[in-house]
């Protein structure tokens, strides 16, 4: 939401959006130092959860070097150094969101620095697989890395941004899929339905982009309304849109359920 307008979060609040998880991502540029990841940090653990509570919701977050910057080892390193001194922070819920960009060596080496970092600290994770062609290979090289980590729990990951042909390698393997929905790429409202009723509502969490791009931060609410136009109970709508991610971030002790209206 650091990409967003305060009109934004009230929109949501208006739309019945219960809570909000923002996780650390690119900015629309490369940073150059840690010292700009230390201020992004403060503003996703301090800002931004007082600008959210203004509009009467919830913020979460959670902290990484984005893939797309990490294959600087060096930054990536001195940015996860940084990383412990937040992790106390009441809305802090996780690493993420981790993962991998080209597939490149350098940052599958930071992705499985990261997944150390998780597990060091018991937190959850959250991952973005890459984009467009390289998504099937790169999905299953973070599964690799996953299941090479001993101490990894499946059902405390979260892996994004699955399309039809991740989606069901994902759930199979007993982890969280997440469908992003964007206007331009990655899943829209019909997709995301389609693969629910095709591949599994189970361990499926729904998001919207909101970033620098064409985004749309309504995205989940415009979901819920693609499943009531098809015919899906008001109990089917309500498990997937809210049940499911308050399953999964539950197993926080910083995530609070919310009390909805």
């Amino acid at each position: 939401m650091v990409s967003r307008t305060t009109d934004d979060y009230k929109a949501m609040a208006l739309a019945g959006c219960a809570a909000i998880c923002e996780p650390a991502f690119w900015a629309g540029f490369d940073r150059k130092s840690a010292d700009g990841f230390y201020d992004y940090f403060c503003q996703l653990t301090q800002h931004e959860p007082a600008r959210a509570q203004k509009n009467g919701i919830p913020h979460y977050s959670w902290l990484c070097i984005n893939p797309k910057e990490s294959e600087d080892m060096g930054l990536a390193r001195e940015v996860m150094a940084l990383i412990p001194e937040f992790l106390n922070a009441p809305n802090v819920l996780g690493i993420g969101e981790i993962g991998l960009n080209k597939n490149t060596r350098n940052e599958i080496k930071i992705l499985e620095a990261h997944i150390d970092l998780a597990v060091k600290h018991n937190q959850l994770i959250l991952v973005h697989t890459p984009h467009l062609e390289d998504k099937r290979k790169g999905t299953r090289l973070i599964l690799d890395a996953l299941k090479n980590n001993p101490k990894i729990e499946p059902h405390r990951v979260i892996i994004d941004h699955v399309e039809e042909h991740t989606f069901k390698e994902v759930i199979d393997q007993g982890f969280w899929a997440g469908i992003t929905l964007y206007p331009e790429s990655k899943a829209s409202p019909q997709r995301a339905i389609d693969m629910v009723e095709t591949i599994s509502a189970q361990r499926v969490w729904l998001n919207s982009a909101c970033d620098w791009g064409h985004s749309d931060p309504l995205s989940v609410p415009k979901t819920a309304l693609e499943m009531k136009r098809r015919g899906h109970s008001v109990q089917a709508i309500d498990n997937l849109i809210f049940g499911n991610p308050v399953q999964f971030l539950s197993q926080s002790k910083k995530f609070i359920r919310p009390e909805v209206i």
